[in-house]
């Protein structure tokens, strides 16, 4: 790579970062605030290619492996109906639905072409309705349904685009050759995840270093996508598996490790998803620029035609499942409307269409790869910035809210935090019954350490009153979380004067300062 190029990528993950950071503090989706930031900046910078092999091979895998971490197994167990209705079924009829109506559009392209564009954008990216969703409160079964669709659809959409371009470029594929080759990377993709999965959890069991543990978790991902793709399995659902296997079982790994972990992951996510976002944005220039042999107006009829089509059949599919699941189980309520509209609403899709379509091969004729490649990105574009900016407007006028399910949360940790004071203090009874009559200092230690736990479990059942007492008066936990943080950074003050008097070392500073921020981390906990 020459120092030009290098310079240019440099330049574009500090200015997708800064645009991040803006969103952060505004309070606005950084996604479409990306995107929109590339799509202005685009016609003023020197192109910034988009990669297929970067966006598949360096950017997909560790996304989707956080996606799937942080995700709830059994909350996906829940509802994988919804799931699968939604990753498999809407894939394949979004892909049927848009690869007919292009054809019928365009007769001149191939009918292959046709469905590999419809597989291409079928896949939403559920990064941007996620975000909103839970900084508004969507309910939590609707957030987890978005996120089990976007983590499995790729492996459908993907694997229904080598079909199709297969056959577009060499020839006839039967239909059973195609179903053949889609169960054959879904099964070999989960067979391979789960072996990964028990190897990963095996060395875990064997290492216990924070540090080395999560060294290893950066190259999981990676190693899963590679290992599946290299037998032509589904790369996408091997990340999946080993993330939701290592997720479910995070409880079983040391203190350190899962404090690494979430940081690693949150700093991993925000970078890749700010470079991402922003590159869709600045392929515009490049994308227009291969489009000839067509009037403006046809080009932009084809691009309003089949955004239409994509917006409307993911409505036709959401709403038609949902009354069909509904007829069939009688007396089950299933989801209202309003989440029904919402769920129907949130299919923006991402850079995992584009990487698809820049990844079509120099075999297609050029004219066709171009109109495909500009189909697809004004696809992209269009559902990004037409239902992700109505996306928070729209769950605020369907008054859907999980505030309910926030005061349920609050009161089960109450609940279970009372349980577990209950279960900690007998063992400390028994274990200070087994060393006899305590001294004086030992007594006091004893009493430490009773008073902590109450406190945690004030502090939870404080919590259902949203921190404030009756009158609105402050609870004694809220009060001692406010006095003790003042506290704390009054006594970092003093360790850094001590530090620029020479009186302390730096190391020994690192040390008292890692302490302080774990009580403090504590304390906003």
């Amino acid at each position: 790579m020459d120092p030009t190029t290098g310079l240019q990528l440099l330049l574009l993950a500090a200015g997708a970062i800064g645009v991040a950071a803006v969103a952060r503090r505004r309070g606005w989706p950084a996604p479409l605030l990306l995107v929109a930031a590339g799509l202005l900046v685009s016609p003023l910078v020197p192109a910034v290619p988009l990669e297929p092999e970067l966006v598949l091979y360096v950017f997909l895998p560790p996304l989707l492996y956080s996606a799937a971490l942080d995700s709830s197994y059994l909350r996906l167990r829940d509802v994988k109906r919804a799931v699968g209705l939604l990753s498999i079924g809407l894939v394949l009829f979004t892909t049927a639905v848009v690869g007919l109506v292009v054809h019928l559009l365009l007769p001149d392209l191939p009918l292959a072409l046709a469905f590999a564009l419809g597989a291409i954008i079928a896949p939403p990216d559920a990064v941007a309705a996620v975000a909103v969703g839970r900084r508004l409160g969507l309910p939590r079964v609707s957030l987890t349904i978005l996120i089990g669709e976007s983590l499995f659809n790729d492996a459908t959409a993907l694997t229904l685009y080598r079909v199709a371009i297969g056959a577009a470029v060499g020839g006839a594929v039967s239909l059973w050759e195609g179903v053949y080759e889609f169960l054959f990377a879904a099964v070999a993709g989960v067979g391979i995840g789960l072996a990964l999965a028990f190897v990963f959890a095996w060395i875990f069991r064997h290492t216990r270093d924070s540090l080395v543990e999560n060294t290893l978790m950066l190259l999981i991902p990676f190693a899963a996508y590679l290992a599946a793709e290299s037998v032509h399995a589904s790369g996408v659902i091997a990340v999946v598996i080993v993330g939701l296997y290592l997720g479910y079982r995070m409880h079983l790994r040391g203190f350190g490790t899962r404090l690494v972990s979430d940081a690693v992951w949150k700093v991993t996510d925000f970078f890749l998803e700010a470079i991402v976002f922003a590159l869709i944005g600045l392929q515009l220039v490049t994308v227009i620029e291969g489009i000839t042999g067509y009037s403006p107006w046809a080009v932009a009829g084809y691009a309003a035609a089949v955004l239409a089509v994509t917006i409307v059949s993911r409505f036709v599919w959401v709403f038609a499942v949902t009354f069909v699941v509904k007829a069939l189980r009688r007396g089950d309520a299933g989801p209202t409307v309003a989440q029904t509209v919402i769920l129907g609403w949130a299919g923006m899709r991402g850079v995992v269409s584009l990487a698809a379509a820049f990844a079509i091969p120099p075999s297609v004729p050029e004219r066709d790869r171009a109109m495909l490649l500009f189909l697809t990105f004004t696809t992209v574009i269009g559902t990004l910035l037409i239902q992700g900016t109505t996306f928070p407007a729209l769950i605020r006028r369907l008054r859907v809210s999980s505030e309910q399910e926030q005061y349920e949360d609050r009161l089960a940790e109450a609940a279970a935090q009372q349980a577990a004071l209950e279960a900690g203090l007998a063992e400390l009874e028994r274990l200070v019954g087994e060393q006899g009559e305590p001294d004086e200092i030992q007594k006091q230690v004893i009493d430490q350490l009773r008073e902590k736990s109450w406190r945690r479990s004030l502090t939870a059942w404080e919590r259902l009153g949203g921190g404030t007492g009756q009158g609105g008066a402050e609870t004694p936990s809220a009060l001692y979380r406010r006095l003790r943080r003042e506290m704390l950074q009054a006594e970092r003050r003093v360790f850094v004067r001590l530090r620029d008097e020479r009186r302390l070392d730096d190391e020994v500073l690192r040390e008292v300062m890692a302490q302080l921020d774990f009580e403090e981390a504590m304390l906003e906990r």
